[in-house]
């Protein structure tokens, strides 16, 4: 059961990685709204863990 989860997890990663090439090279405007989508999921995911590691060393300033 776990195994078809990730499996339709990773479908939709690259089914999002091929949307936001396939828009860069002027695709349909679907494909540019699954796009949209995707680089905003890896946006929020990014400021997720950024926050995460804050978190971890101590709310201080680590250095990056």
């Amino acid at each position: 059961m776990i195994g078809v989860l990730l499996v339709g997890i990773l479908v939709l990663v690259v089914g999002g990685c091929v949307c936001v090439v396939w828009a860069d090279r002027g695709g349909p405007r679907w494909t540019r709204a699954v796009a949209a989508a995707t680089i905003g999921a890896g946006r929020v995911l990014r400021s997720y863990q950024k926050s995460q590691r804050r978190e971890v060393s101590g709310g201080g300033v680590d250095g990056d």
